[in-house]
Parts: structure tokens; sequence; C-alpha cells
């Protein structure tokens, strides 16, 4: 089934019920790595708020939830070098387990700048979640990211939180460009 979005054609990439299962499994390895603990999570907008809420669902494990924005795609195909931060954490992470949940991670850029924006805080711990690592396209190797639901190629995405112009990201499933 084709898609269109603005001005470009998308295809099916990963199905909705493979992605729900994929976020209960990365749900019991938080639960197993952070019994006994209470992590903070940080969804990073706009493209995580689907992944992270279904995220925090599975959850058992006592947590908190909270949000920043960043953004380094501004509606385009491709990831620029200028961060945008459109707003920062309102909440103390001194001495805590944070783990960011970002939809894509591709170049790195984004985490980099925000892991070290985050490591002055002093926390405890930074680890990333990620629904989507495209390991062909890094710039910046992550250490801190540790669970992922997909390797993907290098292909532009929308669907489940992640948009084209804006558009796609109430799409349930993963959808890639066609070329």
């Amino acid at each position: 089934m084709k898609l269109q979005i603005a001005d470009l054609e998308f295809e099916p990439l990963i199905p909705y019920e493979q992605i729900q299962q994929r976020v209960a499994e990365l749900a019991q390895h938080i639960n197993t790595d952070f019994e006994g603990k209470t992590p903070i999570f940080v969804g990073i907008l706009n493209g995580s708020f689907m992944f992270a809420s279904d995220l925090v669902k599975e959850v058992t494990v006592p947590c908190e939830v909270t949000f920043t924005k960043l953004a380094s795609y501004f509606g385009g195909l491709s990831q620029t070098r200028t961060i945008r931060d459109d707003f920062d954490l309102h909440v103390t992470i001194e001495g805590k387990d944070v783990i960011l949940v970002e939809d894509i991670v591709d170049t790195g850029n984004t985490l980099k700048y925000l892991i070290e924006k985050l490591l002055v805080r002093n926390p405890a711990s930074i680890t990333v979640c990620s629904l989507l690592f495209k390991p062909d396209s890094v710039i910046h190797s992550i250490e801190e990211l540790k669970y992922v639901a997909f390797q993907i190629p290098n292909v532009f995405v929308v669907g489940y939180g992640l948009d084209y112009q804006e558009l796609g990201r109430n799409l349930r499933g993963i959808y890639k460009k066609i070329d």
C-alpha cells in the first residue's frame, strides 16, 4: 500500500503490530535493568511522543516521565548540523537514572548535543532507548545507546511519531520513502 504525504510517496516498512511487540520487549529489558531504581524517562519531542507513551505503559518499575524538545530536521528530508533547542527540562536530574527516549538515531548529532548538555547536571546515569537506529548514518557513536527497537537502512521514514513536513506522525506503522 502506497501513501502520498505532501509531495512524496511512501510504502510500509514496519507494521504497527511488530512495533508493539518490540516496545513490550524493550520495556521488559528496562524493567529488569532498572529493578530497584526509579528512572526518569525523557522523551525527545516531537518524534518520540508515540514511542515514549507506548513504552512507559509497559514499564513496571516506578518511574518519572518528562520531555524536552530538540529539532534537527525542520520538516525536510535530511538532518541539518544545526540543533534547535526548543525547550529544556524543568525537572532536576541530579543523582537520577535518565533514560532518553528517541524516535530515531541516525548521525548521532542530536543525542551527542543532548547528552553533553545533561551530563553537567550530574545524573547517576544516562541511557538511550531509540525506536529506530540507522547504523550506516552514524557520525557520532553514542555509547549510551542501549535499547534499540529496530535497525533500519539509511532510508527516510515517517509514521509512529516521525514526520515529513509535519505530516504522517499519526500513522500507526512506519513507512519508507519510495525512491
